[in-house]
């Protein structure tokens, strides 16, 4: 099966275009209503400060790294902006994967056989999940997990996959630390590699820790880091354009 991680089945003349424009496009062309509506909620303008652009911190566990081997096997997301967390609107979802768990999946995320047995497959979700996806841009700490596993789960339900912009809190960490694995040179006179792992770099601004593995948790956790990258590196007024990907 060809990789459709990125959506490589997009013309190429659809991704040169700012991604206002691709939702116009994607939202003629979509055939499957629940892609319809959100491409038709839109996408800001690239100039639109941060500061007000609704955001949603998108979480996923899998059964392992490869989005055209492995599935979804739970949703955590949290809307939020700013200035703040909207808690009361944060869902979570254990889901169904297509196969059987492997142990190796189980011991990381704990999510059991159990768990699954009587878990909807995301088909059975999909409009839920996309009322709080619509109209906002999503956050998510590795864009290389939420982006592709999405894209490639609607491939096989819809037969058709997605697009959009992530902002990347982990992209942006590693922006800040480019020097961030040390030389040789390095490394001998004591210089440390810095992780950009989600705990580790909510270390760096102050805030709590929070037990990994659980994709609300993770969701959350990825909001404050990114309100908290935003006020120490960057301002309110940075246009979303300069930060998604």
């Amino acid at each position: 099966m060809s990789d459709h991680s990125e959506n490589p089945t997009a013309p190429e003349a659809l991704k040169q275009l700012p991604w206002p424009d691709q939702y116009r496009v994607l939202a003629k062309n979509a055939r499957a209503p629940v892609l319809k509506r959100f491409y038709e909620a839109g996408c800001p303008d690239p100039k639109t400060p941060i500061s007000e652009v609704p955001l949603v911190a998108l979480d996923f566990e899998t059964t392992g790294l490869d989005a055209e081997a492995h599935s979804i096997v739970s949703i955590g997301l949290v809307p939020f902006t700013l200035d703040a967390i909207h808690l009361s609107q944060a869902k979570h979802w254990v889901v169904r994967p297509p196969l059987p768990l492997h142990q190796t999946s189980v011991t990381f995320h704990g999510i059991t056989h159990s768990d699954i047995d009587k878990a909807p497959d995301l088909a059975d979700i999909l409009e839920e999940v996309f009322a709080s996806l619509n109209g906002r841009i999503p956050v998510v700490h590795f864009r290389n997990i939420e982006r592709p596993f999405l894209n490639v789960a609607l491939q096989w339900r819809l037969d058709e996959g997605i697009r959009f912009p992530v902002i990347d809190t982990m992209a942006i960490e590693a922006h800040l630390h480019p020097d961030r694995n040390p030389s040789f040179l390095g490394r001998l006179i004591g210089k440390t590699p810095v992780s950009i792992r989600l705990a580790d770099s909510r270390t760096r601004y102050g805030l709590p820790h929070y037990s990994a593995h659980n994709a609300l948790i993770d969701a959350i956790a990825t909001a404050e880091l990114l309100q908290a990258q935003i006020y120490h590196h960057f301002s309110p007024e940075t246009p979303i354009g300069d930060l998604w990907l």
